[in-house]
């Protein structure tokens, strides 16, 4: 309801500076500090002045006193030296909020809505998945639910690269090192904790692969070639890690509500020849170019005339991502490889075939096929080189992509995007949102509990990082076992009689509702270092704080329909004298924090930072806590007051269990 006066608010000023000053200005909106200083404020009359050659304060003060009434809006004062200052009608803006708590969500207009895909998770299907791959899924699943709750068409995707360096590297463990053949790797496949072994596979990998780089780079090369030829065992045993891995990967999102709609599969770009296509479009447009000289000689490269990432960045994202084709542009050439000389395409290339396709661009589409036994029987497509299965629906053609991949790779997205420019597809690259995160690392109090010895100096650091490769991290089952473990020992606490589906439950709520809260709690932009009891804290912003909220109003709607007689409704007077008293302040705060959800969703969305929300659902909920220890709800003496106040955290029940279910968290009955 705040963003609906908020743009009724723009509008109107927007229209009277037009027709009464001849001038068109975007009207900046502002949420001032304090309440005593209304609910929004404008300095358009700061920019009007310059065009004007009037003081700020006189032209507020004409606008003021001739502004048209806007309904919601109880009246606009002048403040400081030119502020036009908006109160709202808050007896209007209570009736609005309970309408708006109780009906569907308001929706984009049918011209606004967008066609998406958002890809998130994404993680290489060699080992289980770790904490920092968390982050991602929470992100992305958050970001869908955020732009599904405005009434955009949003299709989930995961890649999965499966013909990658990764894989091959556990294809060489099991081949080189465990002496499998494909019959025993595929009874392995079907063990329980077929990741775990892979994880420990993966990291044993990399110390072999470092004890002789030479015999390293012959074997990766020849299992990449035959990994991606798909012909063979090799090929076949990389088939059965990857799907293997995957299906275990699916099943640890569920476990945090996560789901997908198809599985794009690197194998089937290059099957069904993704890149052929993408590669004669960026030869034909010019967008690469054949170095004819220099270090480069024989490669296709993209001219890139923007500022230059050093190489020693670069080979620090093939470090710590685990990316071993990143390339750079070099100071001769100041061009990014997407073909090497020998004729193998870089990582980047088939990401710019793979994004041409999520526009429509390529020309080319997908076989699909229904992936077998998904998670909680949730319908889930993946790629195939195939043949289509019959049902299968139209993926791809989206109007902007939202590539959930960690900060480490912005550069690869930044070429991605540049390889679309290059096509003439400036539109496509700018709606190309590379949603950005830092890492996820363990406080020294976590690794410790996780069982990792610490030096002493890693021991003082404010957080020690995960690493895959050497198989240092918290693996997200355990994650979420411990967490699941730990919220059943403090829902027992209070409640020792509960068990069975009713324990598993608010267990469940709490442990998911604690970890997604704390992935999600601070800016994209921000190092997390996790710790299970900061995680799992019923104080301060958690998610336990807000879940604890929508309880506690539960319960006071229990006692409260324990309380004989009818509810009657405030009247006009009544509403007036409750919303203008000396009291008023702490019930306006809550009022206006619960009806201010559409403003939280759409800063969200349009900084592209789910925090937002999280931290609305974290103000609304202590809002409420301060609402709660200053007025008597159930014990007011006055009727009609009464129902106002169980009227009100009504509303704010059904708004916080809306902003904690937009970000993936169920809201329990007891905790």
């Amino acid at each position: 309801m705040y963003l609906t006066l908020l743009k009724r608010l723009r509008e109107t000023l927007a229209g009277h500076i037009r027709e009464k000053y001849g001038a068109e200005l975007s009207v900046v909106l502002e949420r001032p500090p304090k309440l005593e200083m209304g609910e929004a404020a404008s300095p358009v009359c700061f920019e009007l002045a310059k065009r004007l050659k009037k003081a700020p304060r006189q032209i507020a003060q004409e606008i003021a006193s001739s502004l048209p009434k806007i309904e919601g809006i109880a009246r606009v004062e002048v403040a400081g030296a030119g502020y036009l200052n908006a109160f709202f009608d808050r007896a209007w803006f209570w009736e609005a909020a309970r309408k708006e708590a109780s009906g569907p969500s308001a929706a984009l207009r049918a011209s606004e809505r967008k066609k998406v895909i958002v890809e998130h998770t994404s993680i290489n299907p060699n080992k289980a998945a770790h904490v920092g791959h968390l982050r991602n899924a929470v992100l992305g699943d958050t970001m869908v639910r955020l732009l599904r709750h405005t009434g955009n068409d949003v299709a989930v995707q995961n890649y999965i690269d499966n013909t990658g360096v990764q894989v091959a590297d556990v294809v060489i463990a099991f081949q080189q090192m465990e002496k499998k053949s494909l019959a025993e790797v595929m009874t392995l496949a079907a063990q329980r904790n077929f990741d775990y072994l892979c994880w420990d596979l993966y990291a044993k990998a990399t110390q072999f692969f470092e004890e002789d780089k030479v015999r390293a780079g012959k074997l990766r090369g020849e299992t990449l070639k035959a990994i991606e030829a798909g012909e063979g065992e090799t090929a076949e045993m990389a088939t059965v890690i990857a799907d293997a891995v995957v299906g275990f990967h699916l099943r640890t999102m569920a476990r945090l509500d996560i789901y997908y709609e198809l599985l794009a599969r690197e194998s089937e770009i290059l099957h069904l020849h993704f890149w052929d296509a993408a590669f004669e479009k960026l030869k034909a447009s010019g967008a690469i170019q054949l170095a004819t000289s220099g270090k480069n000689a024989g490669c296709w490269v993209m001219p890139w005339g923007n500022e230059v990432k050093e190489v020693k960045e670069v080979e620090e994202v093939k470090e710590k991502s685990g990316l071993s084709e990143v390339s750079t542009p070099d100071e001769e050439g100041q061009a990014k490889i997407i073909v090497r000389s020998n004729g193998t395409v870089t990582y980047v290339g088939k990401d710019i075939a793979y994004q041409l396709w999520k526009f429509g661009l390529l020309g080319k589409d997908f076989h699909y096929r229904k992936w077998p036994n998904p998670p909680n029987a949730k319908e889930l497509w993946a790629t195939t080189a195939s043949s289509n299965e019959a049902g299968a629906p139209h993926f791809g053609g989206a109007e902007a992509v939202y590539n959930v991949i960690d900060a480490r790779q912005a550069y690869l997205q930044e070429v991605v995007a540049e390889g679309l420019r290059g096509l003439g597809h400036a539109k496509e690259a700018e709606n190309s949102i590379h949603f950005d995160y830092e890492i996820v690392a363990l406080t020294p109090r976590c690794a410790a509990e996780m069982g990792y010895e610490l030096s002493a100096e890693d021991a003082k650091r404010p957080y020690v990082e995960v690493s895959g490769r050497k198989g240092f991290g918290v693996k997200a089952n355990d994650l979420i076992t411990r967490m699941l473990a730990a919220a059943e020992a403090r829902v027992l606490q209070k409640h020792a009689e509960m068990a069975g589906a009713e324990l598993k439950q608010t267990a469940n709520a709490l442990a998911v509702g604690a970890l997604r809260f704390f992935l999600l709690k601070v800016t994209r932009n921000t190092v997390i270092a996790f710790d299970f009891e900061d995680a799992l804290s019923a104080e301060g912003e958690t998610g336990p704080y807000c879940q604890y909220a929508i309880v506690r109003i539960r319960g006071i709607r229990r006692k409260g329909a324990e309380v004989a007689g009818t509810r009657h409704e405030p009247s006009v007077e009544s509403l007036k004298k409750i919303m203008e008293g000396p009291e008023s302040n702490t019930i306006w705060e809550v009022l206006l924090a619960s009806g201010s959800l559409d403003y939280a969703v759409d800063a969200a969305i349009g900084a592209q930072e789910p925090a937002f929300v999280s931290k609305y659902a974290f103000q609304l909920a202590q809002a409420f806590n301060n609402f709660y220890h200053k007025h008597h709800i159930l014990s007011e003496p006055d009727e009609e007051k009464r129902a106002f106040l169980l009227g009100l955290t009504e509303i704010v029940e059904r708004q916080l269990v809306k902003a904690l279910s937009l970000l993936g968290i169920e809201a329990p009955e007891k905790m």
